[in-house]
Order: structure tokens, then C-alpha cells, then sequence
């Protein structure tokens, strides 16, 4: 009989999400037109958004989400990835920790039922060693209860997701195009390896 996903081991949860991920992304390629909703959101953010902005994201992951508008434009290519829970897990941890300390046991019990239990509605792929820590800091919820959490989350955005977003046709939109220096310096530093094969988003 079947026994629930919490008997599963850490890694087949771990791939199960990264499949459940991947096949929705490719299930909502833009094959299909954009709703109307969609275009709007785009336009607002062009609107919002100078090649200033957009050339210091592409330096560094820290620059972007360091932006308010860099973290708006990069969570609009997160729900076509249908991952957004990275970000919605990391932003209510930075807001975890402006909260007054009585407020904190109860907030933290919200944002762990919500990102972090095995049967969380917006679970995000962390490690069972990682859970079962953060579960312990409930015990006794202070501002670092979810360090260890938030870095490792920030981390896959960093090593996987932003990656994509750099050779995506989002951020491709709202860049100015590259003079031939700009391309020489990218080059060198990485950023354009991979986009041909990896294809836009």
C-alpha cells in the first residue's frame, strides 16, 4: 500500500520536482500566443525598466535581486518556468526577518507549512538535512531561523535559473543591442555560453 510522499527518499522528491518542472515548462513553450495579461505585464515592465538597469543584472545574480525591478522581471521569467516559489519563499524570508520578535514563531510555522513541509502547496527543492534543520529552528524561531534555507534556494536561482533568464527573449527584449566590445567582455566571462543551445524563454 501506499504509505505518502513522506516516506519517499529526499532525491526522489528532488527529481520528481525537477520533472514536474521541466515538463510543464516545455508543455507552456510559447508555441501558443501570449494572453492578454501576459503582454501587459511585459509592457508594464519595459516601461519601468532602462538598459542601465538591465546591463548591471546582467554583471550579477546579486545586482538583480539587490533591484526591486530586477526582482519583478526576473519572477515574471520564473512563472513561465513555473518556479516562482523560489522567490516567493525568499522574499517572505527577507520579510521574516523585519518582523517583531513575538510575531516570529507564528510566522515561521506559516512560511514552513507553506515552502518547506513535504506536502507544501508551493514546496521548494531543498535537501532533507536542510528541512529537518529548519524544522528544529521552529522550535525556538529567531531572525536566522531560515538562513540556511533562503541561501541554498538563492543559490539554485543563481546556478540554474538565472542562467536561463540571461539568454532568455525576456531579458533579450529589454537590453540595447551589444556593441562589439560589450560581446567581447560577455564572451569572456561567460555570459553568452550556452544561450544557442539552451534557446530562449
Amino acid at each position: 500500500m501506499c504509505k505518502g510522499l513522506a516516506t519517499l527518499p529526499a532525491t526522489c522528491m528532488k527529481s520528481a520536482k525537477d520533472i514536474k518542472h521541466k515538463i510543464g515548462f516545455l508543455l507552456h513553450k510559447p508555441e501558443f500566443p501570449p494572453d492578454k495579461e501576459q503582454i501587459k505585464e511585459k509592457t508594464n515592465i519595459a516601461k519601468r525598466v532602462s538598459p542601465a538597469d538591465v546591463e548591471k543584472w546582467k554583471l550579477s545574480f546579486n545586482n538583480l535581486m539587490n533591484s526591486e525591478a530586477g526582482r519583478t522581471v526576473f519572477t515574471t521569467f520564473l512563472k513561465a518556468e513555473f518556479s516562482q516559489e523560489n522567490m516567493e519563499f525568499w522574499k517572505a524570508c527577507e520579510k521574516y526577518k523585519m518582523s517583531a520578535p513575538k510575531n516570529m514563531a507564528g510566522k515561521a510555522k506559516q512560511i514552513y507549512g507553506q515552502y518547506i513541509a513535504a506536502d507544501a502547496l508551493n514546496e521548494v527543492n531543498l535537501d532533507s538535512a536542510t528541512r529537518e534543520e529548519t524544522r528544529q529552528n521552529l522550535s525556538n524561531a529567531g531572525p536566522s531561523c531560515f538562513d540556511n534555507a533562503q541561501q541554498k534556494i538563492f543559490t539554485l536561482m543563481e546556478k540554474d535559473s538565472y542562467r536561463r533568464f540571461l539568454c532568455s527573449k525576456l531579458i533579450q527584449d529589454l537590453s540595447p543591442l551589444p556593441t562589439t566590445t560589450q560581446l567581447s567582455a560577455l564572451e569572456k566571462r561567460g555570459g553568452m555560453r550556452g544561450c544557442s543551445e539552451n534557446g530562449g524563454a
